[in-house]
């Protein structure tokens, strides 16, 4: 593994993941710094299997989960960013979304980055790369539960319902 990358990197991921959310006393920032942080490291891991046997099972998942992440992603993203009606930063709401993806799932920010993590961890399904793709897991559920107590707190018994309404990350299941 890259140490220098490695080094760099987290500096930089500390200060995306916990300057702005602790400023802002918004505390999901910490265990999200892992999330990210879970997920450059199995970057590094599986860089160099990226396009290694592009047929295979594990590739052909992986390439599945990436590209559903990024659809994940930019339909969180511009949903929260269009009718968030955010004040400063595009997370800092002041309604609760409920329309697009928002509708099915509470966390699709968050559901990217599990699906990333997954679909970096199958690049090269060894030890080291499972065990942080549950590292990831795990601070990504963690982020979830933190960031839904600060929203209780912020919207109230609108938030509660819209929790009973739909899942954290897959609609139907979870």
């Amino acid at each position: 593994m890259n140490i220098p990358a490695l080094i760099s990197g987290s500096v930089v991921i500390i200060i995306f993941s916990w300057y702005y959310s602790i400023r802002q006393k918004r505390y999901h920032g910490i265990p999200r710094f892992f999330a990210f942080e879970s997920i450059f490291i199995l970057l590094l891991l599986n860089i160099k299997y990226w396009f290694s046997d592009p047929f295979s099972w594990n590739q052909l998942i992986s390439w599945i989960l990436l590209i559903l992440s990024a659809w994940s992603g930019l339909a969180g993203y511009f949903t929260l960013k269009g009718k968030g009606h955010a004040v400063g930063n595009f997370e800092n709401t002041t309604v609760i979304v409920k329309a697009g993806i928002f509708g099915l799932i509470r966390h699709p920010l968050y559901f990217s980055l599990l699906l990333l993590g997954t679909g970096i961890m199958m690049k090269n399904l060894s030890l080291p790369s499972i065990a942080t793709g549950m590292v990831n897991l795990v601070a990504l559920w963690f982020t979830a539960r933190t960031e839904e107590k600060e929203m209780i707190e912020k919207f109230g018994q609108q938030y509660r319902d819209y929790i009973r309404e739909t899942k954290m990350f897959i609609p139907c299941i979870l």
